[in-house]
């Protein structure tokens, strides 16, 4: 059971490395503004209105949060089985659909408009998570986790394999970034946009990759594949974004509840883990949004938590 901390520095902040000090707010603490689903996924924040929409699949809907009420509704019900958002450089509402197996754009006006849901003429497997990169060209994971059964979507035969793909809204050009990894889940770009964080899913154990992203005459790709991070055995890394300064904030599972691992993992752009945040359960994504960009939203499992910490999240994204 979750108690707010009554003590500052929240304990459930544990700073790694020294470089982590500067973005620890000693008297802010992890709180618990919603809970109640079943699988929250998929936070993204809207300034101009002041809320933060998620995903919470299994019960097919996109729940909302109005920061000044503190109030929770239910934005979009059913949803298609949504999984992971953000929002194009209009400001429109990006998101990834297991039961329609495509990415999909919501309209000024509420309409919705299929952006991609097949490659090849074949369809998708289950659209996982999204980015919008500053040239307005979409970037999603592809995974067959919302086919695998019917409780976070529609049971289905993968018809692709997986990949990670950019969808170029100008041309209406899809293209396949990269298809070596295996089952890739969250992605986002660094701040300057030159490399581009994928997690691998399906290694053993899970692993964050890291690819550059090369443009020329020839289109985008991207090259120099690496790992960025190797993870512990049992520990997944899901959803995550970069901050100003270039830091990934991940969200995290362990293997074992009683180790604690559950929450976010925060890693400096060398890759060294420099802080940790704790939750009493297992975090998919994150997003920064607030006034100011500095506020960390943290879909974990039943619920989403929030902490205001020193740095702010990229914009976009």
């Amino acid at each position: 059971m979750w108690q707010p901390s009554t003590r500052y520095p929240d304990p459930a902040i544990t700073v790694l490395d020294p470089r982590f000090e500067r973005y620890h707010l000693f008297n802010a603490a992890v709180e618990r503004i919603a809970t109640g689903m079943r699988w929250a996924e998929g936070p993204v924040w809207f300034g101009d209105g002041r809320y933060l929409l998620w995903s919470d699949i299994p019960n097919n809907r996109v729940m909302k949060w109005e920061e000044q009420a503190g109030a929770v509704s239910v934005f979009r019900q059913p949803s298609n089985f949504a999984n992971g958002h953000t929002r194009d450089r209009q400001g429109r509402l990006v998101g990834c659909e297991h039961g329609g197996r495509r990415v999909v754009r919501t309209e000024y006006d509420g309409s919705i408009t299929v952006l991609v849901d097949q490659f090849n003429g074949k369809p998708l497997n289950s659209p996982n998570d999204v980015v919008v990169k500053s040239d307005g060209s979409v970037w999603f994971t592809d995974p067959p986790f919302g086919i695998l059964g019917h409780y976070e979507g529609f049971n289905a035969v993968p018809e692709q394999p997986t990949c990670v793909y950019r969808f170029d809204p100008a041309t209406g050009q899809c293209t396949v970034v990269t298809d070596a990894v295996d089952r890739p889940n969250g992605l986002c770009f660094s701040p300057d946009e030159r490399l581009l964080y994928v997690v691998e899913s399906g290694a053993t154990p899970r692993r964050i990759r890291v690819f550059d992203v090369e443009s020329g005459v020839g289109g985008t790709r991207l090259v120099n594949d690496r790992v960025f991070v190797t993870c512990a055995d049992g520990e997944s890394p899901d959803g995550f974004r970069c901050d100003v300064d270039g830091n990934l904030w991940a969200g995290w599972g362990g293997k074992d509840e009683k180790e604690g691992r559950d929450g976010v993992m925060v890693f400096a752009p060398d890759a060294t883990p420099i802080a940790h945040i704790a939750l009493p359960e297992r975090c998919a994504n994150l997003c920064f949004g607030g006034p100011a960009r500095n506020r960390l939203f943290m879909a974990a499992s039943q619920s989403v938590y929030a902490l205001y910490v020193g740095v702010q999240g990229v914009a976009g994204g």
